[in-house]
């Protein structure tokens, strides 16, 4: 991470540029942000944030860079978007690496508050007409290099990120399995988001006062940036709330066809639901191996990528819809925990580590209690699995439903190993996530 003095001094170089004053305030660093580094200051007496890459390395392979991305915001800020203002674009010279500052906006990202807002049906419904905004817009609204999504690529280069990590989970086989045999016809492209989901909105009170993190932006079907607000992970504790955590598919769907004088088709939306599961279950994947090559080494990276079961879970009660009925009984016996005995086990040192880190989190602020709670997400993953056998896949059965002209699902007993399988890993490596208890009430009948 860059130090505290070679950011204050290539902000000053950054503002002075634009004209805007000289750094007021020491930036803090925002929490959350799976990808790029979001820090705060002031300057001028007005609030800014400078987003940035982990480091220039990270930026290699996207379809583009902050200057496309800067004015991509720009660009959906003056057709009416909800989006914030960007002042300056990084320079080689400003020595920050890549990225842009904005002008701060009110409100707070964090789910936890927005959820528990007053009016969330009204959120809902500004959030659905700032989309319909935002799909407005063409390829001559916005600059050149946003890319145009062609899907049967899409889903072979999600294919190839598959076999790259080892190709060795057969749920994730099973999703793309199912996209290539259920690939819609290409409708006319509108500006995606791409990242439209709680998260990366900034919310103050019940209104909508930001849409943030616009570096994925494609043109594509409008029914991906719908669906994938709607993923069970981007609900977070309002696993009821199927819509952005704010209320349901249907009153969302509804608002958003309403500003954007459209039909959205519930098998299109679907398929989208479907891609993003597999698109985020290999994001999660791949974050390990952005922290191996040493792109960036921040700890969330290896937890995140634990965060692949979770989408495998949500994966798989999407795929059983299409299972024969006798598959998709109840099981039985999901998980079974060993208990310790003698001298202190892994999963008891890493509890003993994780307590003593507690005692310690009043004293950190900021990122670095953010950083904190991850670390103690770490040990828990350690403590649980040492107590829990994990179901051990192998390559060659994810290379078998690739290849299959059958559904795996016609294989008895398939469907139940792969049920158990989810259970046992999301109880690992996220027991908390609300979509885990969900499943083991509709798959074991047990709460």
């Amino acid at each position: 991470m860059m130090d505290a003095d070679t950011l204050v001094a290539g902000l000053d170089r950054v503002m002075a540029r634009v004209g805007l004053g000289a750094v007021s305030s020491e930036p803090k660093r925002l929490t959350g942000g799976a990808v790029m580094e979001s820090w705060r200051f002031s300057a001028g007496g007005c609030d800014y944030v400078l987003r940035r890459a982990p480091s220039l390395a990270f930026m290699e392979g996207r379809p583009y860079g902050h200057a496309t991305e800067a004015a991509l915001i720009e660009a959906a800020r003056a057709k009416g978007v909800t989006a914030p203002e960007v002042v300056a674009v990084l320079e080689e010279a400003d020595g920050l690496g890549s990225g842009f500052v904005m002008r701060a906006l009110p409100g707070t990202a964090d789910p936890k508050v927005i959820l528990a807002c007053d009016d969330p049906d009204g959120l809902l419904r500004g959030i659905a007409r700032d989309l319909a905004c935002i799909h407005r817009l063409r390829q001559a609204d916005v600059p050149e290099g946003v890319p145009v999504m062609d899907y049967r690529a899409a889903i072979a280069d999600l294919k190839a990120q598959f076999i790259e990590a080892g190709g060795d989970r057969p749920i994730i086989a099973l999703g793309l399995k199912w996209l290539e045999d259920n690939c819609p016809p290409k409708v006319e492209p509108v500006l995606n988001h791409g990242d439209y989901r709680m998260g990366n909105l900034l919310v103050e009170g019940s209104a909508l006062t930001g849409v943030l993190d616009w570096e994925i932006a494609h043109f594509g079907d409008r029914h991906e940036d719908l669906a994938f607000g709607c993923m069970a992970v981007w609900r977070f504790a309002r696993y009821d709330r199927p819509a952005l955590g704010l209320g349901s598919i249907t009153d969302y769907i509804a608002a958003y066809e309403a500003e954007a004088g459209v039909t959205i088709d519930p098998a299109r939306f679907r398929f989208w639901t479907i891609y993003r599961t597999v698109w985020w279950a290999l994001g999660c994947l791949k974050m390990a191996a952005q922290w191996r090559s040493g792109a960036d080494r921040m700890l969330e990276r290896v937890v995140i990528s634990r965060r692949t079961s979770e989408q495998e879970l949500d994966l798989l009660l999407l795929l059983e819809e299409d299972a024969p009925e006798e598959e998709r009984k109840p099981i039985r016996n999901a998980t079974v925990f060993g208990d310790g005995s003698g001298e202190a086990t892994e999963a008891e040192l890493a509890e003993a580590v994780s307590e003593w880190l507690g005692t310690i989190k009043d004293r950190l602020e900021g990122h670095d209690r953010f950083q904190l709670a991850v670390a103690r997400n770490a040990l828990g993953i350690i403590a649980r699995e040492s107590r829990q056998p994990t179901w051990n896949s192998v390559p060659e059965m994810s290379a078998e439903i690739l290849s299959s002209d059958i559904s795996p699902f016609e294989n008895p007993g398939l469907l139940a190993e792969f049920r158990r399988y989810a259970l046992t890993k999301v109880s690992n490596d996220s027991p908390k996530y609300p979509a885990l208890a969900a499943a083991w009430n509709k798959w074991t009948g047990e709460e």
